[in-house]
């Protein structure tokens, strides 16, 4: 089975960048919603950000003017460009996409984003 798998996580000080990336594990046909979401400790899962195929991009409040959101279609493959990162955005961030008129999801496993000085 498919699964997407997430890099480009770790340690950051307040103001830095990071770049996640996100790809499936094996061939699949085409995505149709691919983006973000993020679990702090005790805290829900929470949408960071989405783009869908069309291109058309939803940003959580708290990220808009620092994060970034991008894909490339006809790899699968998603980025999140993350600037003037926060103590705040520490969290584990997941990668999900759905696929097919019945919108099957797909999650990673997640990689670490603390920042902290």
């Amino acid at each position: 089975q498919v699964q997407l798998v997430e890099s480009g996580g770790g340690l950051v000080q307040p103001g830095g960048s990071l770049t996640l990336s996100c790809a499936p594990s094996g061939s699949i046909l085409s995505f149709g919603s691919m983006g973000w979401y993020r679990q702090a400790p005790g805290k829900q899962r929470d949408l960071v950000a989405t783009i869908s195929h069309g291109g058309d991009i939803n940003y959580a409040d708290s990220v808009k003017g620092r994060f970034t959101i991008s894909r490339d279609s006809a790899k699968n493959t998603v980025l999140l460009q993350m600037n003037s990162l926060k103590p705040e955005d520490t969290a584990v961030y997941y990668c999900h996409a759905t696929q097919g008129w019945l919108h099957t999801p797909y999650w990673g496993q997640g990689t670490q984003v603390t920042v902290s000085s």
